[in-house]
């Protein structure tokens, strides 16, 4: 099955998408990569969400386009959707859905669920149960038919940074940003919650059915010393 378009995180796509997903009018990919041993968490990960992650880092070397519609990386690109649904299935998943919001629907019946509170505010607090390896996901990214749960748009949690502390994710997008800089296609990117002025909303996140987890604890994380200033000579 082949999912509505994902769109950039302000619910106005970059660019406007073919109504064809055969024919879609693709963007250079401008992409961002991390190593595994860059994540602060990774080393106390369960086994099966370190392969995730390593699966998911590896899409990121592939220079990979926003491609509505695929869920395929030979086509040279995927949308948010079809990304979680190939990783997910190339780690034996094959139950995954397709689309964004019947992922949603496939945690929330399957596995631990942690939903927006009533106000919509996210607080840290809210975030405390958070760990690498949950599916993250949004309302309100782009305009669709009606869903009777409002997802729009999937992303997998990685963990913090072990030098900057910032939390990071994957999946594709055109418009999301890593270290200020838009990205384009099939990357990591900085976890941040939408700006209040935005349409986009934080839905949720969740385990991902039948994949090992365990509580990791708050790890301390080790901040960049600042240069020293040179003495004149």
């Amino acid at each position: 099955m082949v999912g509505a378009a994902e769109a950039a995180p302000d619910g106005i796509p970059a660019e406007k998408k073919s109504a064809d997903p055969a024919k879609p009018a693709l963007k250079k990919a401008a992409v961002s990569s991390i190593a595994a041993s860059d994540l602060a968490e990774f080393e106390e990960l369960p086994t099966a969400v370190q392969s995730l992650i390593r699966a998911a880092l590896a899409l990121t070397q592939r220079q990979l386009t926003y491609r509505f519609g695929s869920a395929d990386p030979d086509l040279g690109g995927m949308d948010c959707s079809g990304t979680i649904y190939y990783l997910l299935r190339s780690q034996k998943r094959t139950e995954v859905p397709r689309q964004s919001n019947h992922i949603g629907q496939w945690v929330i019946d399957h596995s631990t669920w942690h939903g927006a509170p009533a106000d919509g505010q996210w607080s840290e607090a809210g975030l405390e149960a958070l760990q690498p390896g949950d599916l993250l996901f949004w309302s309100g990214t782009y305009e669709h038919a009606p869903r009777e749960l409002p997802i729009s748009h999937v992303m997998l949690y990685l963990g913090r940074h072990r030098e900057t502390g910032k939390r990071l994710m994957f999946g594709a997008s055109d418009g999301r940003r890593y270290n200020g800089e838009a990205r384009c296609g099939v990357s990591v990117f900085d976890f941040t919650l939408p700006r209040p002025e935005s349409k986009a909303r934080f839905f949720g996140y969740g385990r991902i059915p039948g994949i090992a987890q365990k509580s990791i604890p708050p790890i301390e994380v080790r901040k960049a010393e600042p240069a020293t200033p040179k003495t004149a000579s």
